[in-house]
């Protein structure tokens, strides 16, 4: 569905996320996700490397979870999006 909206966006007459003006873009959240996951992949590095002492480890955990995570975030706000509970409806 989401994959379908990104790269084809089939019926351009029917609202998606892609152009419901109140909602974010695909583009927007991927932009999102991959910025905060930047500062949370460091902060896991730097906890990982505290922990267990070694760098290398430390790396290894940073980087399953730099992926993990970010794929997480971009479903998690996407959900979100749908949902409008806290929006304001005058938008």
């Amino acid at each position: 569905m989401i994959t379908e909206q990104l790269i084809l966006n089939k019926n351009p007459d029917k609202k998606t996320f892609a152009t419901d003006s109140k909602s974010e873009k695909p583009k927007r959240s991927i932009v999102k996700s991959l910025s905060w996951r930047i500062i949370g992949t460091v902060d896991t590095i730097l906890i990982s490397w505290l922990v267990t002492g070694t760098l290398t480890v430390a790396f290894s955990i940073g980087t399953v979870e730099l992926f993990t995570k970010m794929i997480l975030y971009f479903f998690h706000e996407r959900i979100w999006n749908t949902i409008n509970w806290g929006k304001n409806s005058k938008l």
